[in-house]
């Protein structure tokens, strides 16, 4: 099913853009795709989603933090924007090795945990 809206969106922006070429598609963008689903965890629509809007959300939250330094400290202020892409791979290494399961899992927790809030023994 994935393959097939997979296929039936590649169409549409094909038809849109009206050409398609390689530069499109670059690796960065497939590193940021993997991301999305390795953060929001593996094997879950819900997962996905949730990966997609921290992977979105990320970027403005570095931008809003590598503003505030740089009107505090002018000279770092473009080497902290050069770490934008350290900073998204310490989080996906710290996804991979402290929470595996994703942010779909943490969530699933979060609900088992208020589900049985009074009498949580």
């Amino acid at each position: 099913m994935s393959a097939f809206y997979a296929g039936v969106a590649g169409s549409l922006w094909a038809h849109y853009v009206t050409i398609i070429t390689p530069e499109h598609f670059t690796i960065v963008e497939s590193i940021n795709y993997l991301a999305m689903i390795i953060i929001g965890g593996i094997g879950s629509v819900l997962g996905s989603i949730l990966g997609a809007i921290f992977m979105v959300l990320l970027p403005e939250v570095l931008r809003f933090i590598t503003d505030s330094l740089s009107d505090v400290f002018p000279s770092i202020g473009n080497s902290l924007a050069a770490m934008k892409e350290v900073v998204f791979g310490l989080v996906i290494i710290f996804f991979l090795i402290f929470e595996p399961d994703g942010l779909n899992h943490r969530w699933q927790m979060i609900k088992a945990y208020w589900k049985l809030w009074p009498f949580s023994y």
